[in-house]
């Protein structure tokens, strides 16, 4: 910003100093005609000089508070303060540049609220969702719990049936055995009766 006021001013300085070089050669040949210069000319053409320095730099200065102003907020927008606003008391081309840049910073601030709305928006309704399937999950999850339950129940019965049906096969096939053991201690008493009755006749 310095240099800017400095680019400002230097004109200024130097069309003064121009002026007052005009002035001093009007002065001179002037003097010419009177034959000497008068210590007020001197003074007059230091306060002069002194003036044109000072309005130089402080018409430097005016020009550039607004465009410094201007500039400063303009960064703090550019790096996400949407609130950021400039506020000139001048009534001139900047102070419209500033109704203009508060006009844009506005809408940008309304542009984001509305984006952080919508990301709201879309985050409740993600979480709705995600909260439906959540429920329909854990009820599939107690489902797959409750028939493994019974898978296992019914298996334990599997094999309770299948360790009876083992037992009973023993057991049927030990009847078996008796009743083939029966049935040769039978047939060996018929025949010893059998024998025994031809012995008898």
């Amino acid at each position: 910003m310095a240099k800017l006021k400095f680019k400002i001013a230097v004109p200024i300085i130097l069309a003064g100093i121009f002026a007052i070089s005009v002035f001093v050669a009007l002065s001179y040949v002037t003097a010419l005609n009177f034959d000497k210069f008068d210590i007020g000319f001197y003074i007059v053409i230091g306060i002069l000089g002194i003036y044109v320095f000072f309005f130089g730099f402080a018409s430097g200065q005016n020009l550039v508070s607004p465009l410094k102003e201007l500039l400063e907020k303009a960064t703090e927008l550019s790096k996400g303060n949407s609130s950021s606003r400039v506020y000139l008391e001048t009534k001139d081309e900047f102070a419209e540049l500033a109704k203009v840049f508060n006009k844009i910073a506005e809408e940008l601030q309304k542009s984001r609220e509305q984006q952080e709305n919508a990301e709201k928006f879309v985050g409740i309704k993600v979480q709705a969702k995600t909260q439906d399937l959540q429920v329909i999950i854990n009820a599939l999850e107690q489902k797959v719990k409750n028939r493994t339950i019974e898978l296992e129940r019914l298996v334990r019965q599997l094999e309770a049936l299948s360790a009876k049906a083992k037992d009973k096969e023993l057991e049927t096939r030990q009847l078996k055995e008796g009743l083939e053991n029966l049935r040769k201690k039978a047939g060996k008493a018929k025949n010893k009766k059998n024998i025994n009755n031809i012995e008898n006749i």
